[in-house]
């Protein structure tokens, strides 16, 4: 694997829905604030390649370092997590097993919900953010530019997206199996987020429920989407205790670093339904200890699926096969990245013999065609340097090998190259 220094590997690390429960997950999950940290402490100590991801089913950094317990060190100093609980619940990726890993994820194979594309936009944005920050690099580019061509087939050419499944649909899904009279409650969505504004599209969309009210803390955001969709009514921030209490339904979704919703909060004895859809919970958990309230988390509500599912799993082979198409794509770039120095270095070796050959011959022989000359031997340049090219696409050659072979057939020092094998 050819990467940017000779001894590094490409890692990807981090914990997910797969093996970590949602409690588990809030612990690593970082903050904005957090993963610009991140990404400052790694470019201090030399991971210059780097970025993060933190979602509410998955916390991972990718990126370049001589041993993944760097990259395992600064997830777990700036999180809340420890070495611990990472090894019990993580998973560490090593350069192909890498790539195949963000290709899954990217074309939503790896999603909770199975061709949930919420991933690709979280994705697009990490990477986003990392090149502003300046960690990013050549390699990390093209690789996250064949995922994003890879998932845009996956989602125009499969039916792996077909229907709708997403957290903030299967929490009006929710309501609409556990509550009988849905459309008769009041619901009261806190917070406007994505998930806050798809999960009252949602509600519009598959319920005639006329009672949804929306909080957020900036008031402004709520005023301009309650304009686009004047069928729900706003709540100032305030008034957050009163609203809950004339609640029959709290959709939470502040996507907070701490929990915004507690036991203080809940001021009524009646029945109440809490759907907590931040991670990490933005609900804190005594407000279990409450007789009267039901609180569902994302790991409940990403167990509600339909009939759509049973077709997205018959399309997994086909994204299979385009993500085999695009990651041969990339490793062929890669292969030609990786060897592209010693060509060079070569060519280099042969124009010099060829200008060292033509400057003698020209004082030894008169009417010399100098033009001829060049002519003919630009051509065996060029048939060697192919036939070194076609030597070093066998994936049995070692490109180390041969530099070392070819610095010494033509006494050249290539110390600058750097290759190094799969």
């Amino acid at each position: 694997m050819q990467t940017e220094n000779k001894s590094t590997n490409f890692y990807n690390i981090g914990v997910s829905y797969v093996k970590a429960d949602a409690h588990t997950r809030g612990k690593f999950s970082l903050s904005k604030e957090n993963q610009l940290n991140l990404l400052e402490e790694a470019k201090a100590i030399g991971l210059g390649e780097i970025f993060v991801l933190s979602t509410c089913n998955r916390t991972e950094i990718t990126g370049f370092a001589e041993h993944p317990f760097q990259i395992i060190g600064l997830l777990c100093k700036h999180s809340n997590g420890s070495v611990e609980e990472f090894a019990k619940v993580s998973y560490v990726n090593k350069n192909q097993e890498a790539i195949q890993h963000l290709f899954r994820m990217g074309t939503g194979l790896d999603s909770q919900i199975l061709g949930d594309y919420e991933i690709v936009g979280q994705l697009r944005q990490a990477f986003k953010q990392a090149k502003e920050f300046g960690t990013t690099n050549g390699y990390l580019e093209r690789l996250l530019n064949c995922v994003m061509q890879a998932s845009k087939r996956v989602k125009n050419e499969t039916k792996l997206s077909s229907g709708t499944t997403s957290v903030s649909y299967a929490a009006v899904q929710y309501i609409i199996k556990n509550l009988p009279d849905y459309n008769s409650k009041n619901i009261l969505v806190f917070g406007l987020g994505k998930m806050g504004k798809h999960t009252c599209l949602n509600l519009a969309e598959y319920t005639k429920n006329k009672s949804v009210c929306l909080i957020n803390r900036t008031e402004e955001k709520v005023d301009a989407f309650v304009k686009e969709n004047p069928a729900i009514r706003k709540a100032k921030y305030e008034n957050l205790n009163k609203e809950i209490a004339n609640a029959d339904v709290l959709i939470v979704s502040t996507g907070a670093d701490v929990p915004t919703v507690a036991k203080e909060h809940i001021l009524t004895n009646k029945e109440l339904l809490v759907l907590d859809l931040s991670m990490p919970a933005n609900v804190s958990h005594d407000v279990k200890e409450l007789a009267n309230v039901t609180l569902v988390n994302v790991d409940e509500l990403s167990k509600i699926t339909d009939e759509t599912l049973a077709v997205r799993q018959q399309e997994i082979p086909v994204a299979e096969g385009i993500i085999e198409e695009h990651k041969a794509e990339f490793n062929e770039w890669l292969n030609h990245r990786r060897f592209v120095p010693a060509i060079n270095a070569l060519k280099q070796s042969l124009l010099t013999i060829q200008k060292d050959e033509i400057n003698f011959h020209k004082k030894k022989i008169e009417n010399f065609d100098e033009m001829q000359a060049e002519v003919i031997t630009s051509r065996f340049i060029q048939k060697i340097t192919t036939q070194f090219v076609k030597h070093l696409k066998d994936e049995k050659t070692s490109v180390s090998q041969s530099i070392e072979v070819m610095s010494k057939v033509f006494g050249t020092t290539l110390q600058s190259i750097n290759a190094k094998d799969n």
